[in-house]
């Protein structure tokens, strides 16, 4: 039995949810509109003011905690909305935004640029520090990990783009003969 897939979804006032026939759900909140096709053998249900996840197979178990999780971060996406931040560490590595782009000089012999996602949206609010927003979990998710593959934090120094509160496990350089 899944215990997180039995759990109901409160809907806050001000969102709509919509579910059609093909199983695909529609989440419309004050941070924008979020659509999902769900997997057949998932029924929602939505009552007042709640959403419950129902399985047709008791094999089923995995997925209607996924689907439930799912549906949940789409609730939470259009409310509150989702924030990923990362820190650049390293001298001569700095960001800036110019319009909707973020310029990044990062030791390359070229600048590298990331443009907004539709409502995924990058700040920098400082020379060092990227913020990645937006309704849906899973994009900025996505946007922040490409950004921290431009200059993943390397063990010696410690330079390059990672999360904040990330901690990165430091190594000891080459000694020299004793």
């Amino acid at each position: 039995m899944s215990r997180i897939g039995k759990k109901p979804i409160t809907i806050p006032a001000g969102v709509e949810v919509k579910v059609d026939d093909e199983n695909v759900i529609t989440v419309k909140g004050p941070k924008g509109t979020l659509t999902r096709k769900l997997h057949n053998a998932m029924k929602v249900n939505q009552d007042a003011g709640t959403i419950t996840i129902e399985k047709h197979d008791e094999n089923d178990d995995a997925l209607q905690g996924l689907t439930r999780t799912l549906v949940n971060n789409m609730v939470i996406g259009v409310t509150e909305g989702f924030k990923k931040e990362l820190e650049v560490n390293g001298v001569g590595y700095r960001v800036q935004k110019q319009g909707n782009k973020l310029v990044m000089n990062m030791g390359f012999s070229h600048t590298v640029e990331f443009e907004d996602r539709g409502e995924t949206k990058i700040e920098a609010p400082s020379q060092n520090s990227i913020i990645v927003t937006g309704p849906d979990k899973e994009a900025v998710g996505q946007l922040a990990a490409e950004i921290r593959k431009v200059r993943p934090p390397e063990p010696y120094k410690g330079k390059g783009i990672k999360y904040v509160g990330e901690r990165i496990i430091r190594k000891e350089g080459k000694l020299g003969k004793k």
